[in-house]
């Protein structure tokens, strides 16, 4: 959603109070495809601050699904995306405010704003809960629904020698 920012830089300087709606329903990435379960509606304020700045102030929630990276069931992701920025209007906007677009005037996208807070804040590592078990590395049981009669074969007996040098000269 483009939001046009004339009327913040004219003469008068009038701000822009009001709620916006985010236009995709996925969040797309290089490392995967990610829907959105749910979104509110955004709270907006963009306004004018002296020596030809703006300040970009938006708040909203997103709920989006993901992959458990370790039983590869659907996790839900809750995102809070609180922004307060101040922007230079100056010759290298591109390069310190992507969000802005110079076509036809000055415009906000807010779903390019929304989409770089997503990626500084996507965690490291995706779970369905905190103490997520996984699955089994030999039959690929869902260890949180259930155990499997697999042997523990974690370790190859022919390593033990190497595991017992690590024991040796281990720093407490």
């Amino acid at each position: 959603m483009l939001i046009n920012l004339e009327k913040v830089l004219l003469e008068q300087h009038k701000s822009i109070d009001e709620k916006v709606t985010l236009d995709f329903d996925s969040f797309d990435t290089s490392f995967g495809k990610f829907p959105v379960l749910k979104k509110e509606p955004f709270d907006l304020l963009v306004e004018y601050k002296e020596g030809k700045k703006i300040r970009i102030v938006l708040t909203g929630k997103l709920l989006l699904e993901g992959a458990c990276n370790r039983c590869l069931e659907p996790a839900e992701l809750p995102f809070t995306i609180d922004v307060d920025k101040e922007i230079a209007i100056d010759d290298e906007l591109e390069a310190n405010a992507p969000e802005i677009v110079r076509e036809k005037g000055y415009s906000l996208d807010v779903d390019k704003l929304i989409y770089d807070e997503l990626l500084m804040g996507w965690p490291a590592k995706i779970l369905c809960q905190d103490d997520c078990k996984g699955i089994c590395n030999v039959c690929g049981q869902n260890l949180n629904t259930g155990n499997c009669n697999c042997e523990d074969t974690s370790l190859d007996p022919r390593m033990a020698a190497i595991r017992d040098i690590f024991k040796n000269f281990k720093e407490v």
